[in-house]
């Protein structure tokens, strides 16, 4: 089987990396939450970026961002760094969004739309209404937040973008307005060339949207897959599928359909494949759970480890009357002073 290093490079030395990641480490003064991260794509990618609460995904994309800055590591977007030289037409939606005071006040969405390009992109502007169900006469104040939340989306898609950034910003959506902005998002990537990076827990409906997937657990991409071209865990699945399926056709058919079947599964391989990854229900749900429970296990196992050697610690320091040791001792001197969470100090 290919490395996970071969997967991400498995590309067209010709087509031009949106996003080239390359041995990516990240902390805020203690332990890593990310470590020799890689994730490679090109243009008109839609990858999906899954694990579980606390793997490292809302950090991996503030950073794509441009919205932290790191050291002796290559992250670049459109072939810049992503912090000192950030390019433009990068668009980041996150949930910290709806909780801003600003877009909590007596602010009509009109006004919002106009600032955010509306006037110019009118077209755009009036299929995102569409899509999200919103209206311009709202007040910000008096929204409730599934729909603060779509005001979001248009806002953040108004002005047409070549690199999405979304972290679980649909979890408000319902499964109509959720379906038809995947849609959108996906003739972006189709007519654009566009790229987008989508970050969620909610798998329903995605069917055939990816093109890849990335799975990252414990801040390390340990899955890349090619949703079409290299998912041996899918197309397993579709082939157990597919065979259940053929037995119960079977037991209906004549033996000279059997044999029609037989002589044609060859030619017909690739889209039976094809056509039971858009129909079969939810197998990306499958096969995404079967990671996040094994990730789960390990995770586990490691708090078990960690409590254990706690508790010995502590046992210890009741012995010797020692002052009990805490995770701020692991902080840096800096991080110990200002405290502030979102500034990355760094260990000299």
């Amino acid at each position: 089987m290919d490395s996970l290093e071969e997967k991400i490079e498995n590309f067209n030395d010709n087509d031009e990396f949106v996003i080239d990641v390359e041995n990516l480490n990240f902390d805020y003064g203690g332990p890593f939450i990310l470590k020799d991260l890689q994730l490679r794509l090109r243009k008109g990618s839609r990858c999906l970026l899954v694990g579980a609460n606390g793997a490292g995904k809302s950090t991996l994309l503030t950073i794509l961002a441009g919205k932290r800055m790191v050291h002796n590591c290559k992250v670049k977007v459109f072939g810049k760094d992503a912090f000192k030289d950030a390019p433009k037409n990068i668009t980041y939606l996150g949930t910290e969004w709806a909780n801003n005071p600003v877009v909590r006040g007596d602010v009509l969405v009109s006004h919002l739309l106009s600032n955010m390009g509306g006037d110019k992109y009118t077209e755009r502007r009036d299929e995102l209404i569409n899509i999200l169900d919103i209206d311009p006469k709202w007040r910000m104040h008096q929204v409730s937040d599934g729909q603060r939340r779509r005001v979001q989306l248009v806002l953040g898609l108004i002005q047409p973008w070549n690199l999405l950034l979304m972290d679980e910003v649909t979890v408000d959506l319902d499964v109509l307005v959720r379906s038809d902005l995947l849609n959108f998002l996906k003739n972006e990537t189709e007519a654009r060339k566009a790229t987008v990076v989508y970050a969620t827990h909610i798998f329903d409906g995605l069917g055939d949207w990816p093109s890849h997937i990335a799975h990252i657990k414990r801040g390390t991409i340990t899955d890349f897959r090619d949703f079409y071209n290299n998912f041996p865990e899918f197309d397993n699945m579709i082939i157990h599928q597919f065979k259940l399926n053929s037995d119960n056709i079977n037991n209906n058919d004549n033996n000279d359909n059997n044999n029609n079947n037989n002589n044609n599964n060859n030619n017909n391989n690739k889209e039976l494949i094809t056509y039971l990854r858009r129909n079969m229900v939810s197998p990306l749900l499958k096969v995404v759970e079967q990671w996040l429970r094994e990730d789960l296990r390990e995770l586990r196992l490691l708090q078990a480890e960690e409590r254990k050697k706690s508790s010995q610690n502590q046992d210890k320091v009741l012995l010797g009357n020692e002052k009990p040791k805490t995770k701020w001792d692991d902080l840096s001197e800096n991080a110990t002073v200002y405290g502030d969470k979102y500034y990355n100090y760094w260990n000299n």
